[in-house]
């Protein structure tokens, strides 16, 4: 089960549609459209997220008229029907995106599992709301943690709760401050997260706003596979918060993570297998073994009878070949190339490195 959670959360990114998209389904299925056109132009593994509270029980019914407590009028003025949920995910699932909601109440967890949601993530907020994990874990769905401004006994107790449970857990390194500096992002906490947790797939939830390309970049050469951000549209007059990213934005972010994953390279766990074109460069540079003097059938090769330089020649001995005690087959005039084929060399006996001398050089 594990190894099937690493598998879903290597690549993939989160779109999350910040503030509830303000409580419209039109503006909600308005944004799925627009970025769900990015994730297929850009050929990425993307999930769609959406932020599920239910209210009657999430706010105390005392404060539910207090409008002077900002988040608890946001979270009012987003409000939206179970209806209106289960066609947003129909349009994620449509458009070719994954379902994903951070649910912040346990009758939201119910929900996600009645719609079907994919993977749950929980938020920095409630990584150690242990009610609201019992019940996330309780699905058996893949989860999504992040860890902002949260104590490492927080996120080791986390880590082992599900590790016993075997339900798959991605680690996202976040910091809570909406938007973020760039002074802020505090990237090397990747490392810290891999090595204290190498079962599990490391990610980044970033609120960044000078641009969406750095960071990624960064993130992905530390080893960071997974990556999440809000993301809001331009429209209806609504002002779009400085930690969003609009859809031009998101597709330069995809960009810079292909740009990130092919300047990466293979894994860092062996050594590189090199391009033939890199070792034919290097053989242009690799000195060959030229004659210092004529030399007969039968004689010893010794250094004093032999010098390097460059070109070498295809099929000519070179300075990575050579050894004191070879024997001449074939008469070798001054200035001459030493080939394969004029020394008993162990590296004649082998067909295949023979080949590989004939084929080098010049």
């Amino acid at each position: 089960m594990l190894n099937h959670g690493k598998h879903l959360f290597e690549g993939l990114f989160v779109l999350e549609m910040a503030n509830n998209h303000w409580g419209r389904l039109d503006r909600g299925l308005k944004i799925i459209t627009d970025f769900s056109r990015i994730v297929r132009f850009n050929n990425v593994k993307a999930a769609i997220k959406l932020q599920m509270r239910d209210i009657d029980s999430f706010i105390h019914k005392n404060f539910r008229d207090c409008q002077d407590i900002r988040y608890i009028k946001k979270t009012l003025d987003t409000r939206l029907s179970r209806s209106d949920y289960e066609t947003l995910v129909q349009a994620i699932r449509s458009a070719g995106c994954i379902p994903m909601a951070t649910p912040f109440d346990e009758i939201s967890v119910e929900l996600c599992e009645k719609m079907g949601i994919d993977i749950i993530k929980i938020a920095s907020s409630d990584l150690n709301d242990w009610i609201l994990v019992e019940k996330i874990a309780k699905t058996r769905k893949p989860v999504i943690v992040s860890t902002g401004g949260s104590s490492l006994k927080d996120i080791d107790d986390l880590v082992k709760f599900f590790s016993n449970r075997n339900i798959p857990l991605a680690i996202n390194h976040c910091v809570s401050i909406y938007p973020s500096e760039d002074d802020e992002l505090e990237l090397n906490q990747i490392d810290f997260l891999r090595s204290r947790y190498p079962e599990h797939v490391i990610g980044l939830s970033s609120h960044e706003y000078h641009d969406w390309t750095a960071s990624i970049l960064m993130a992905y050469a530390k080893g960071a596979r997974t990556f999440e951000r809000h993301i809001d549209i331009d429209a209806d007059g609504i002002p779009v918060s400085p930690y969003c990213s609009l859809p031009h934005q998101i597709d330069e972010w995809f960009k810079s993570w292909k740009k990130a994953v092919a300047m990466c390279g293979g894994s860092g766990l062996q050594k590189r297998i090199p391009q033939k074109k890199e070792i034919v460069y290097l053989d242009h540079l690799v000195r060959g073994v030229y004659a210092r003097r004529d030399m007969a059938v039968g004689e010893v090769l010794t250094d004093d009878d032999c010098y390097l330089a460059i070109p070498l020649q295809k099929g000519q001995i070179s300075c990575r070949e050579l050894m004191n005690g070879e024997r001449l087959l074939r008469p070798v005039i001054r200035d001459a190339p030493f080939m394969i084929d004029d020394i008993d060399s162990p590296y004649a006996e082998r067909p295949e490195l023979k080949q590989l001398i004939y084929q080098r050089g010049f």
